[in-house]
């Protein structure tokens, strides 16, 4: 099930069911840093703390919040708005289940180098409604000691007996940690989305929270990416999206 939704995600929200979305991975605007065809006007803490506090009601028990953001530098300081949202989703009644990372190879967003350095990363808040339901780890982390045999210490058992030691052959791969190494998506094109998100990130995030069968909502859906991952992925998908342009993009990409 794929449903696009044109129009304010606060307006479209709420036409959703309480409950209704197991996983919701976003990208909403970063204090201005990209002109979105003129409509960052709208967007502002007025605004982002109704979109929290709509996500936590149409978020089921269990289900999870990925929050992509960044902040922006205003007068030699940084907003500090990512953690404003962060805490502010807690009072919502989510759990800051996981402050991850996103690190790019590049040097991608704006800023003065004379001043400070490069900045090359991006918080994935995972915001989660109890105690998340579904987590599939990636294991794609290569292992150094790959082959070696190692030796687990000697258990102490209730009888106060010892468990012998087992060997065990280390893996060719471990779990992945939370700071994910993700090339930003080069922009070709003057129809592209001013700040395209990494479909591999995108399915990342929707293997590791969600399920076959469950639903993913992106309320800022941009181009597309999260819903194309979605559905290659065997995943509903609710896409809500303002402008009239990116809309068309995400109806000719995902149907």
């Amino acid at each position: 099930m794929i449903k696009l939704m044109h129009g304010d995600c606060l307006d479209c929200m709420g036409e959703m069911p309480d409950g209704s979305v197991d996983l919701t991975v976003t990208s909403p605007p970063y204090d201005n840093l990209r002109t979105y065809n003129g409509n960052n006007e709208q967007w502002g803490e007025h605004v982002w703390r109704d979109v929290i506090s709509s996500l936590h009601r149409v978020t089921a028990d269990g289900g999870v919040v990925v929050w992509v953001v960044g902040d922006a530098t205003i007068k030699g300081s940084e907003t500090g708005t990512s953690f404003k949202q962060a805490l502010w989703a807690k009072e919502c009644g989510f759990n800051l289940h996981d402050t991850m990372i996103w690190s790019k190879p590049t040097f991608s967003a704006v800023g003065a180098l004379k001043t400070r350095y490069a900045s090359v990363f991006e918080y994935m808040f995972v915001f989660s409604k109890g105690r998340p339901k579904s987590f599939n780890p990636i294991k794609d982390r290569k292992n150094k000691s790959f082959g070696q045999i190692v030796k687990s210490p000697t258990i102490r058992m209730p009888d106060g007996s010892t468990r012998k030691n087992k060997y065990n052959k280390i893996k060719e791969f471990g779990q992945r940690f939370n700071i994910w190494e993700c090339a930003t998506v080069s922009q070709k094109g003057s129809n592209i989305h001013p700040a395209p998100f990494p479909e591999y990130l995108a399915r990342d995030h929707i293997i590791s929270w969600s399920n076959e069968g469950d639903t993913v909502l992106d309320p800022f859906m941009g181009s597309g990416t999260t819903g194309v991952a979605a559905k290659s992925l065997g995943r509903r998908f609710i896409g809500i999206e303002l402008d009239d342009t990116y809309f068309k993009i995400t109806e000719d990409r995902i149907k």
